[in-house]
């Protein structure tokens, strides 16, 4: 049943179009993970300080905590969730696997999302460049040296 106070809104999420209603302050985040069934983006600090909740909305990388789901009507949305193809892993999601980059998995969705989208502007950054593009995710268990490794190889195998 619709909500008679929600809004409809109809996104392209991982390829996959989808409608759902929301309420006008809802954020993406929350609509992405408990109307449209997709847990992947995490949820840490609702501030986007973080990068837990790291999407691509219309190709560019945004902190889904921060965007309306209203936002994104009509809109494409791409998930960690949508980042595999074919049932094989992506090669940024086989190269956290294979560097050990992969800890308690929390920051995993948004750094993958973000390296992702990194390795697709850049096939071959630089350890700066790859610094300052995974800049704004947070990870507490790493220590980032395996973050970086993972980003390395992934960007080899690209």
């Amino acid at each position: 049943m619709r909500d008679p106070a929600g809004v409809r809104i109809e996104v392209t999420v991982n390829g996959e179009p989808v409608e759902t209603d929301v309420w006008p302050g809802e954020s993406l985040l929350f609509a992405l993970r408990e109307r449209m069934g997709f847990p992947g983006s995490k949820n840490a600090c609702e501030q986007g300080e973080c990068g837990s909740c790291s999407v691509l909305l219309d190709g560019t990388l945004v902190c889904a905590c921060l965007v309306l789901a209203a936002q994104a009507d009509g809109r494409e949305v791409v998930t960690v969730e949508g980042i595999a193809g074919d049932g094989r892993l992506h090669a940024v999601q086989d190269a956290f696997v294979r560097a050990g980059a992969v800890q308690c998995g929390f920051c995993t969705p948004g750094l993958v999302v973000a390296t992702v989208d990194l390795l697709a502007q850049n096939p071959d950054p630089s350890d700066d460049e790859i610094r300052e593009a995974l800049s704004g995710n947070l990870c507490r268990c790493t220590g980032y040296q395996k973050i970086f490794d993972a980003v390395r190889q992934a960007a080899g195998a690209a």
